[in-house]
């Protein structure tokens, strides 16, 4: 394979197991404000989601923690400087094979999901359903599937935040069942989203919104 191209035939058939975890032990390192632990699982976890070669994997992730260091702070964020980086990562990701959508609109829907869930953290009238559209239009987007094929695994990924929220709450005390849990969801979740795209696989792909 050329550095152009993904590591494997179809950059889509992730391991949902590898990508799951990786994303527990990222979300847990960024609540903790624990930034190396954070780029090893970026590392783990853009590599095993998104097949990129090795040097453009290591270049991803550390977009992906600059986004994520930028976007923490709270209430005083840098949202713009966050989406930034989300759209060098995405630029990585679509030369690398993936094509077909737009860099700058998709790290636009991931940084508007960040800002879904902030609110649903800091204000109760921000209901979980927001949030899952906001997430289901990303993978939507970026996967260029169907609404409902991808609605499911959004949903369990919120059900996910939910108890990431729930242990940086009771103090993100690393041997906290919720930990567990969350990491039990996101591996569910995206294997319901692996399951969407392996259902979608032989359908012709349909040009992203908004193209």
């Amino acid at each position: 394979m050329s550095a152009a191209t993904t590591t494997r035939p179809d950059p889509t058939t992730f391991d949902p197991v590898a990508v799951g975890r990786a994303e527990c032990a990222a979300w847990a390192a960024y609540y903790r404000r624990e930034w190396m632990p954070f780029l090893r699982a970026a590392v783990t976890m853009v590599r095993a989601g998104f097949g990129m070669p090795w040097r453009r994997t290591l270049v991803g992730a550390w977009h992906v923690l600059r986004a994520n260091q930028l976007w923490a702070p709270f209430p005083e964020n840098d949202p713009d400087g966050a989406q930034a980086s989300m759209r060098r990562f995405y630029a990585l990701v679509v030369r690398s094979g993936w094509g077909g959508f737009d860099p700058a609109r998709a790290a636009a829907l991931e940084v508007q999901w960040w800002r879904v869930h902030r609110e649903h953290q800091h204000d109760t009238g921000v209901t979980e359903a927001r949030l899952v559209d906001a997430l289901t239009e990303l993978y939507a987007y970026v996967y260029r599937l169907p609404v409902p094929a991808v609605r499911p695994a959004a949903a369990l990924r919120v059900d996910a935040m939910d108890a990431s929220d729930r242990w940086v709450a009771a103090g993100c005390a690393p041997d906290d069942p919720l930990l567990a849990r969350e990491r039990r969801l996101l591996v569910a979740s995206f294997s319901a989203l692996r399951d969407g795209i392996d259902r979608h696989a032989a359908a012709p792909r349909r040009p992203p919104p908004g193209s």
